[in-house]
């Protein structure tokens, strides 16, 4: 959080999305980001990627209209993260993506980036089992 405070440059947002490979430094970080990131939510939410709608709503995020199943969710004032699921089939095995306002490196880091990721994911984890918890009460 201190390290947007110091960053931020108040750059309105675009509405253009790019990918983490697209961010300065991002090709070289996708390795460490897909595993520490997407491999975790696509463990936890790949098989019923609807769930990922509830556990965002949790925290503040909506659905949106991108893949099979996808949510926003604001991280901090002018970053939005989007995170988009697709479903497996016989061909393919699910896959994810998150998705930055293309202004995010006036914001974050990239190494700043895969941490606020990562953060996102286990917070969505959390609240997804704690509604299976409730549910089985």
């Amino acid at each position: 959080m201190l390290h947007y405070l110091i960053t931020a440059k108040g750059t309105p947002t675009t509405g253009k999305l790019i990918g983490f490979r697209q961010v300065p430094g991002g090709i070289f970080e996708h390795a460490s980001f897909s595993r520490e990131v997407l491999t975790p939510l696509l463990e936890h939410f790949g098989k019923e990627p609807e769930r990922l709608v509830e556990a965002a709503a949790n925290l503040g995020g909506s659905k949106v209209a991108y893949g099979d199943v996808a949510v926003s969710i604001k991280a901090f004032p002018n970053v939005p993260v989007v995170i988009v699921l697709w479903r497996g089939d016989d061909e393919f095995a699910p896959n994810a993506s998150m998705l930055f306002d293309s202004t995010v490196a006036d914001y974050l880091s990239t190494e700043d980036m895969s941490v606020l990721c990562a953060r996102i994911v286990e917070k969505l984890t959390l609240s997804g089992q704690k509604e299976e918890w409730v549910s089985r009460q």
